[in-house]
């Protein structure tokens, strides 16, 4: 007996028979799938760290780098006391969730422009204890939720004044121990928020550069824990004295202008006559040389006349007897 199309289909259940299609088990086995893979991705522990109530304590492991496999849920990364010496492009990119890191006491030396790229909600940052020499404007514009930092003990040089702009929910600052000898006025232009800042410990150079520090001191002296010990380092005459009591009177002169009016027209009167007697004595000692060497060759026809340098400075010295 032939079969035909119709014969050939497959029976499928009548719809509200209680038997599950095979398209509904194929979505519903995706549907496990997706929900499983984010959950075992997302609750993965590095082998060498432990890891409990959204905390990563990767302390003291001996770590060179910043482990690939951190939980993705975390909201606290502990990473103190290691041997990390850079922090590379997008290290946190996954730790969404993330509100405070800490890499207090390692090693390093650099900080990718984009190495906090995925932090959006990160609230506390330690890299204090490390040897930072400079921090790009950039590094901190991925956590605009930051409220706590502490670049404490490094070796920051100097501090752009554009590199905590992007942070304006900025509170506790800590800049102490550094090699920090001036900061602009721009860069406390971009704090304001702040209500704790740490300036301790730092070879301040009390010059003229040093007014925008003492006058956020003056202004702000509750802010600043550790203000009154906040000295200066160079000049000589000024080592270990108070910038805040250095005083208003000490930066008048850094207003006055370099040059004053007399000034201007000792330069105005005596530079054209200095030019133009300059010109004066050139067209002098020159008519001289010529009256001279045309003096020597009348004097002496069948002599040839000299040539060279040396021999026109010899016959006119001779002439000129």
């Amino acid at each position: 007996m032939a079969w035909n199309s119709r014969n050939q289909r497959l029976l499928l259940p009548a719809r509200g028979s209680g038997i599950p299609s095979c398209r509904m088990l194929q979505t519903g086995y995706i549907f496990i799938v997706v929900l499983l893979l984010p959950l075992s991705s997302s609750s993965s522990c590095p082998a060498v760290c432990s890891c409990s109530s959204g905390e990563v304590n990767c302390m003291d492991r001996r770590l060179h780098l910043v482990p690939g496999d951190l939980p993705a849920n975390t909201t606290t990364i502990l990473l103190d006391y290691n041997s990390i010496a850079v922090l590379r492009n997008r290290t946190f990119v996954h730790q969404h969730m993330l509100q405070r890191l800490s890499l207090h006491s390692n090693r390093i030396m650099s900080v990718h422009r984009q190495a906090l790229v995925g932090l959006g909600m990160l609230q506390e940052l330690d890299l204090s204890g490390n040897s930072l020499t400079i921090l790009l404007p950039e590094t901190f514009f991925s956590v605009p939720s930051l409220m706590v930092l502490n670049l404490g003990n490094n070796e920051l040089v100097s501090l752009d004044p554009e590199l905590l702009g992007a942070l304006p929910h900025l509170q506790t600052l800590s800049l102490h121990g550094n090699a920090l000898t001036s900061l602009s006025s721009a860069f406390f232009e971009n704090l304001p928020a702040l209500h704790s800042l740490r300036l301790g410990n730092n070879p301040w150079v009390c010059t003229c550069g040093i007014q925008p520090v003492f006058q956020w001191l003056t202004d702000n002296a509750d802010k600043v824990p550790d203000a009154k010990s906040i000295a200066c380092s160079l000049p000589a005459p000024l080592v270990q004295y108070p910038i805040l009591d250095i005083g208003n009177k000490s930066f008048a002169h850094c207003h006055e202008p370099w040059l004053l009016p007399h000034d201007y027209a000792f330069f105005l009167l005596v530079g054209p006559s200095t030019f133009l007697g300059s010109v004066c004595i050139s067209f002098l000692v020159a008519f001289i040389a010529v009256a001279c060497t045309k003096m020597w060759t009348v004097s002496h026809p069948y002599h040839r006349p000299p040539t060279t340098r040396a021999e026109r400075q010899r016959f006119s010295h001779l002439a000129c007897r």
